[in-house]
């Protein structure tokens, strides 16, 4: 028997165990970077040490007024300085944050507070109509509201209800912060889009977050002192966890409440700003940019690109612009982003359409992840041919607790010792993932299967598209074929034979789109396009 059979004295302490939390990052940033700039938006300037100061007042305040530990305290908010200070000052008083999302309609915010029990809720001036509307539909009791105007972007406050600036006024800068006894605790709500039903709250703990914000760091390979624009909604997976991490690295936080082509050139030119993180439509919104919009700048930003698999068109043309994009994937189930396209050396001289196509994949699983990969329904690793179609499995710390309220759902998810994410995909003998689909938009045609994502990049390799969505249309033959919808850009001309013509230069015939639909498309809030809108037009006569 080796002298570790007997770990008399080695146990656990004070000094040798903390429970991982985010919490830690803004405390620790407050001594080390106490005078760095830690917050922009427009006028508003705020160091390390004020920062970590306000936080500590909204924790006072949310103490004072009721909140006790375990208690949670929902935000319509967005990208904007009050919404960072609650990621820190909400769990700092003991509480769950619940994000919620500013676009959603007011039946369904009433059920998130009456599913997640908010005893608080801050609200920005602009959705004072929409929270008041929300909790008159409720079922239980209806939260506090806490009024946050932004009369920088003309929302005064209304003077209904309590000013978020006030009781900050009120509260204590040296409150001291409830840090976690157990990592596991409940951190943060996030609810699902709840496209096919109600929403799903989905549990975050301070383990994930904290592993999730480490993880980033080194995926990225950001150095100390970034100038991050928090892009990604706070309300979307926490903003994928950015906000959390950047005083890990004395980083400045640049807020956006209205995201345009104009607002990111004039950021990255004004505050140089050298990473952001967004969805395929915020990489058009560059590309596409009017000449007046466009500021120039020497350095290269820094882009990690989720939500949906953006077209290898894009990622060439943005390229050119200054932008080095990295494709990352995840979702609200794990913290946000938990693969990436780690780009490899041997890459580099490749044409520049094989690159393209290369960083458009999902890629390996990110360093605080343990094992994601392409499974068969029975959790049977499928071949890594890149052909073979599996659902994306996901093991590793940065994985929800599971659904509130919901523990069928929740067994469900994480069925085989894996979370099953619903997403299909192909493996690629490097072990690199490749998203073919969301499991419910295949197109399943005469028996063959069409991957939507392979026949919008195609598409959105026309001059003239801006955005392309596929979905399934009935068909009494073969029972489903493409039907395309398309965002032109503007002053555009192709007609729909074009472009079916300009499809079938690439694609099978089968796969070939067999009806065109001019138009805006649906999107979300995180700049997803909503097929399942969509779904709903194509099956329309």
């Amino acid at each position: 028997m080796g002298w570790m059979s007997d770990e008399t004295g080695l146990e656990k302490c004070a000094a040798n165990f903390v429970p991982l939390t985010p919490l830690s990052h803004l405390r620790r940033a407050a001594q080390v970077f106490p005078d760095q700039t830690a917050v922009i938006y427009g006028a508003h300037r705020v160091s390390y040490a004020q920062y970590h100061a306000r936080c500590s007042r909204l924790a006072s305040v949310l103490a004072r007024i009721g909140v006790t530990p375990g208690d949670v305290v929902a935000t319509l908010i967005p990208n904007l300085p009050a919404q960072a200070e609650a990621h820190f000052g909400v769990p700092a008083c003991g509480a769950v944050l619940n994000t919620i999302n500013i676009r959603l309609d007011a039946g369904t915010v009433a059920y998130i507070l009456d599913h997640g029990e908010a005893k608080v809720l801050l609200v920005d001036s602009e959705f004072i109509d929409l929270a008041e509307a929300a909790c008159a539909k409720m079922d239980g009791r209806c939260p506090a509201i806490i009024e946050v105007p932004d009369p920088h972007a003309g929302f005064p406050v209304t003077g209904r209800h309590p000013e978020y600036e006030n009781l900050l006024d009120e509260g204590d800068p040296d409150f001291d912060w409830i840090m976690p006894s157990d990592e596991w605790e409940s951190l943060a709500l996030n609810y699902t889009s709840g496209t096919t039903g109600r929403p799903k709250g989905v549990v975050y703990h301070h383990r994930g977050a904290y592993l999730m914000t480490m993880g980033t760091v080194v995926s990225w390979q950001m150095v100390l002192r970034p100038v991050f624009m928090q892009i990604v909604p706070l309300f979307h997976c926490n903003g994928w966890n950015h906000t959390w991490m950047m005083p890990l690295l004395g980083g400045t936080l640049v807020c956006c409440r209205d995201i345009t082509a104009a607002a990111i050139y004039d950021a990255i030119a004004d505050h140089g700003v050298t990473h952001f993180g967004g969805a395929p439509i915020v990489l058009n919104l560059l590309v596409n940019a009017a000449p007046e919009a466009r500021r120039s700048f020497e350095h290269r930003v820094e882009v990690f690109t989720a939500g949906a698999p953006p077209a290898p068109a894009t990622l060439s043309k943005i390229e050119k612009l200054g932008f080095n994009v990295t494709q990352v994937y995840g979702l609200t189930e794990t913290f946000g982003h938990v693969t990436e396209c780690l780009w490899q050396a041997k890459w580099d001289d490749l044409p520049e359409p094989e690159r393209a196509a290369i960083k458009a994949r999902q890629g390996v699983a990110m360093p605080m992840m343990e094992h994601i990969t392409v499974t068969d329904p029975e959790c049977v690793q499928t071949p890594m041919d890149g052909k073979t179609l599996g659902e994306i499995m996901i093991r590793g710390n940065s994985v929800m607790k599971g659904y509130l309220k919901n523990p069928e759902a929740t067994q469900e998810a994480f069925a085989g010792g894996y979370f099953h994410s619903g997403d299909i995909a192909v493996q690629h003998p490097d072990g690199y993932i490749q998203i073919a689909d969301r499991a419910k938009d295949i197109i399943i045609s005469g028996g063959e299967n069409i991957s939507s994502v392979e026949v919008e990049g195609v598409l959105m390799g026309h001059p003239e598209v801006n955005l392309a969505a596929v979905v399934a249309q009935p068909h009494e033959k073969w029972g489903e074929v493409p039907c395309a919808f398309v965002e032109l850009k503007p002053n555009a001309t192709t007609t729909e034979a074009e472009l079916i013509a300009f499809a079938r230069e690439t694609l099978a015939g089968f796969k070939t789109p067999k009806r065109v639909v001019f138009g805006d498309l649906p999107k979300t809030s995180t700049g997803k396009i909503q097929k399942f809108e969509l779904r709903k037009q194509a099956k329309a006569p």
